[in-house]
């Protein structure tokens, strides 16, 4: 079965690998990335990656909409959400 997802451990092992660090210290600097970046978010900041794309939270307001299996109106609340933008040269190699 072919796998496409990419792991926090395949991080650290690519970090392990390229840069020379412990398994156990290239998976705590990735973690560290990781919370750095869930910090910034959770305080309502922009997160740009150069040459990668930018996070930024977008808020949501409470809208009215429907269930699909019942028809049913609902209501559904408002809510903060995360926003991916990729950098124009990460679009391009996607699109190659």
């Amino acid at each position: 079965m072919k796998r496409n997802n990419l792991t926090r451990k395949d991080l650290a092992k690519a970090v392990h690998e390229k840069m020379g660090f412990s398994l156990r210290s290239a998976g705590d600097l990735v973690d560290d990335f990781f919370f750095h970046i869930r910090h910034a978010l959770t305080n309502e900041e922009q997160v740009k990656i150069v040459h990668f794309g930018t996070f930024k939270v977008l808020k949501k307001e409470s809208r009215v909409g429907r269930n699909p299996q019942t028809g049913e109106v609902m209501e559904i609340s408002k809510r903060s959400m995360v926003s991916f933008k990729p950098s124009k040269e990460l679009r391009q190699k996607i699109n190659r």
